[in-house]
């Protein structure tokens, strides 16, 4: 097993993060050489797979609506489904025949994942269950020839990270996160104005997790979300803020991520959570109830991430994007500024834009039609909104993971990108754990992050 090697080191940085001469401590995790006669994935095609066939591993609250969305996506069919669970695998199969159609079952036993991914049936593996399983089911699924796809946070540790890299990279099969928020229709029309260039040079972003599980957390304290709260220190669940940032900065796409410093508040309602429902006293709570992460990049630009599903704040990813010449944010209302002179003719209004003041719902309407994302369209849309799952990106998210694998094409997400938003869990906590001192970002890629320029979706000629 890799154990990434932590190297301290105390020396002049010329980054940008400090003046010229001053001596800091910088923490650098080891980048193990790729292993002999292994490439890299970057914008790596299998060969087409006409009718996809889908297992799904984990079939509780995610991995059961999977089951059911699937069902509706063109190009794939449910060919197996798996729980620890029998009573939900049985609960999966019901739907299914209910609908006219069949998989193959496993399940009861701790490693009945195994057989499904050792089902000749199966070409993808979707994986649903519970943080610690995510990765194990991976590496097995790539061992046997499968395609994954795997929930958030995909990866909990530095280790897993660089395990699915180098297994993907071996065994030449795609492994992709499951992050539905790269496909939520604000985050895809923002990162179609920032390719058209409207925000001029997106120079700073920010998203989060802002997500109150009061409600919750007697769900999660009953299986495991809690409890691995309790234990674990740092941004555990960055990546639905993160990731649809990275996308529009074109991170291992002529950019990367270059080193983090992170903070967290001590644990106030961690604790006092534990100690509600167990009835005893909580002496100890890893995670803050606030973590908050900075972030430089190569190219000198910014992202901000924070982590809270301990206070009562509304819900949020933040997702903002600070540009040259524009500006946009989703919470708590959906905002586009334009610099007035930077701002395209022809919209409503256009000699009254004020860049003190958002642009008005019609303003940005005639942008979007002018400036689409090339997979929204309109009977994807319709389609998506109809069948659901968090207003239809998950069926988006899905779809497009079908349409690739069908037509032979580059994944959305690679396995790069997975681990470059689950590295921030391990690496916050890094920071934090040494006084809050920077934290190189590992380079997933291995010198490849600037062959690429520029985020894009592939389609069929």
């Amino acid at each position: 097993m890799l154990v990434p090697l932590i190297l301290a080191a105390s020396f002049f940085i010329f980054d940008g993060c400090s003046r010229k001469g001053a001596s800091d401590k910088i923490i650098r995790t080891e980048v193990p050489a790729r292993p002999a006669g292994q490439t890299d994935m970057l914008q790596f095609a299998a060969d087409p797979i006409n009718d996809v066939g889908i297992g799904v591993v984990g079939l509780g609250m995610r991995g059961g609506d999977a089951v059911e969305r699937l069902t509706f996506v063109p190009g794939c069919h449910v060919a197996a489904v798996c729980d620890v669970e029998s009573d939900r695998v049985d609960a999966s199969m019901k739907y299914l025949s209910s609908k006219g159609l069949s998989a193959n079952p496993y399940g009861g036993q701790e490693e009945s994942y195994k057989a499904l991914c050792e089902d000749p049936d199966v070409d993808l593996v979707y994986i649903c269950t519970d943080w610690l399983h995510h990765v194990p089911v991976a590496l097995y699924a790539m061992e046997h020839g499968k395609h994954v796809a795997i929930e958030v946070p995909s990866a909990a540790t530095l280790e897993d990270c660089w395990n699915l890299i180098n297994t993907s990279e071996r065994t030449r099969k795609h492994c992709m996160i499951l992050e539905n928020c790269c496909y939520d229709f604000f985050e895809l029309q923002m990162l179609a104005f920032s390719q058209a260039g409207l925000f001029g040079e997106v120079i700073h972003a920010e998203g989060s997790y802002l997500h109150n599980l009061d409600e919750f957390w007697d769900y999660y304290w009953g299986n495991w979300r809690l409890d691995y709260n309790s234990k674990v220190r740092g941004d555990v669940y960055a990546t639905h803020g993160f990731g649809p940032v990275c996308q529009v900065l074109n991170i291992h796409r002529g950019d990367r991520l270059k080193t983090l410093v992170s903070m967290d508040t001590d644990s106030f309602n961690g604790k006092k959570h534990v100690s509600d429902r167990t009835g005893q006293p909580c002496e100890e709570f890893a995670n803050g109830d606030e973590t908050m992460t900075m972030i430089r990049t190569e190219k000198g630009k910014s992202i901000l991430i924070e982590h809270d599903v301990m206070t009562p704040r509304p819900y949020s990813r933040m997702y903002q994007l600070v540009g040259t010449e524009g500006y946009a944010s989703k919470y708590p209302v959906e905002q586009v500024l334009l610099r007035p002179s930077s701002a395209p003719e022809g919209i409503p209004d256009h000699e009254n834009l004020n860049a003190h003041r958002p642009m008005t719902q019609s303003q940005v309407d005639e942008l979007s039609a002018r400036y689409p994302n090339p997979i929204l369209t309109p009977d994807l849309v319709n389609l998506a909104k109809e069948v659901g799952g968090h207003g239809g990106m998950d069926f988006i998210m899905d779809y497009r993971l079908v349409y690739c694998l069908n037509n032979g094409l580059p994944l959305d997400m690679d396995v790069y990108d997975l681990a470059e938003w689950c590295c921030i869990a391990s690496l916050s906590a890094l920071s934090m754990d040494n006084g809050c001192v920077p934290v190189e970002v590992p380079d997933f890629t291995r010198g490849a992050w600037d062959r690429i320029k520029g985020f894009s979706y592939a389609f069929a000629k």
